[in-house]
């Protein structure tokens, strides 16, 4: 009998102490590494500062070639670049503050959840004081002397010992939970602080993409005075235009294969939203509208604000999506597009590039935006159309297309004018 009596002590023993420790379960939590992690922010910022490096090389360029007019060309291709590091610039603080606006929401959720199991741990802690309050550091003697056997003693002893264990983990544990939050807290305030350093960087680096901006429409203004430049820059494009057809062609045998699956429509659709349909620079040898001088344009030129959107004029397969280099600078950023029906088409001058090298794109897409990079005076598209590698007059594929030209001062239709 005596020994079913120890049994049962040692069981209620068991009893309590798990009763005591049930309100634990679960409160152990372990927060999962953020999704967002410091090290890919500061990737980003490695980046940033290499992009700083590189804006500051062009910048000295640009002093050096400061008070040299005849540099015109030149220095509008170093504020080309420099614009270009800007716009990088700038995505990399928007994607560092799209990381950091996604930490704070997990820095957020975390820390509600810390105060939440610290609010619950609290009330558990109060609980106990209140209960060792009624019950008084007595109970646990007394509990010890009601025992009649040393055998029973031992089993009260280990009871109480398991409560006074439970009462000092409730306490360790409400520590913890009370660092976790202030650990929580300041993480938050952190990332709430860099949040807001990216965004005043942001603003100042939009700021500077507008200061260079106007430079080049500046420095435009001053190049558009000086004949000769202007002459060089007709070259130049000229030029460029009949060493691309190479590298055409090796690049179409390049993406044979997926070019072939694309089909080609019949028609080209105008590369330009329809109110921009007035040609500044026509093809081939004509008279221009503007000058009266005759020339050998590689394709058109149709004017329209920075930023319009350029469509892709058939469907087909982007072969080259890049800022012209060398040579090919004269094109600024510049898209190539191989169509199935052995035809190709060249939009060039671009603000910023919408697409890229491999792409297959629909007719109308967006692949671009109109800009005034490389040997350009004004945004505007210069557009281009070849026929395996002859270069053919855009306009004469749009007839049924109100198109216009500006002569004398005067707008005129082009099919009017070219009578």
């Amino acid at each position: 009998m005596e020994k079913k009596r120890r049994y049962f002590r040692r069981g209620l023993g068991l009893v309590l102490a798990l009763a005591l420790l049930l309100p634990l379960a679960g409160r152990d939590m372990v927060i999962e590494s953020s999704a967002v992690t410091r090290a890919e922010i500061d990737a980003l910022k490695d980046k940033s500062g290499t992009i700083a490096s590189q804006k500051k090389d062009i910048q000295d360029q640009l002093k050096a070639l400061q008070a040299d007019k005849s540099n015109a060309m030149k220095k509008k291709q170093l504020l080309e670049d420099q614009i270009d590091l800007i716009r990088q610039e700038i995505s990399n603080i928007n994607e560092q503050i799209a990381m950091y606006d996604k930490l704070i929401g997990e820095k957020t959720a975390e820390l509600e959840q810390a105060e939440a199991d610290e609010r619950a741990q609290f009330d558990l802690f109060c609980r106990r004081m209140r209960d060792l309050e009624k019950q008084g550091e007595t109970s646990y003697w007394a509990i010890l002397f009601s025992s009649s056997s040393f055998a029973e003693l031992l089993d009260n002893y280990m009871m109480v010992e398991e409560i006074i264990q439970y009462d000092n983990k409730v306490i360790e544990d409400l520590v913890a939970l009370q660092e976790k939050t202030a650990a929580d807290k300041a993480e938050l305030e952190e990332a709430q602080a860099e949040e807001e350093e990216a965004k005043a960087k942001q603003m100042a680096a939009q700021e500077e993409l507008k200061s260079q901006e106007a430079e080049v429409d500046k420095l435009i203004s001053e190049i558009n005075a000086q004949e000769d430049v202007l002459e060089e820059m007709e070259a130049e494009l000229n030029k460029a235009a009949k060493e691309l057809d190479a590298q055409i062609k090796a690049k179409e045998k390049e993406y044979a294969a997926q070019i072939a699956k694309v089909p080609s429509e019949s028609g080209y659709l105008w590369p330009l939203p329809g109110g921009y349909n007035t040609i500044s620079s026509l093809a081939g040898g004509r008279i221009h509208p503007v000058t009266g001088k005759p020339g050998n344009h590689s394709g058109i030129d149709v004017p329209a604000p920075s930023g319009t959107n350029i469509y892709a004029a058939k469907s087909g397969v982007v072969i080259h999506a890049a800022k012209g280099t060398g040579g090919y600078w004269s094109y600024g950023n510049y898209v190539i597009v191989s169509h199935s029906d052995g035809t190709s088409t060249l939009y060039a001058h671009m603000s910023r590039i919408g697409c890229k090298q491999g792409q297959t794109v629909k007719q109308g897409d967006v692949i671009g935006y109109v800009g005034t990079t490389g040997r350009s005076t004004g945004n505007h598209l210069h557009f281009e159309i070849r026929v395996g590698s002859a270069r053919k007059d855009p306009a004469n594929y749009f007839k049924d297309k109100a198109l216009y030209v500006t002569s004398n001062g005067r707008k005129v239709a082009l099919w009017d004018w070219m009578k």
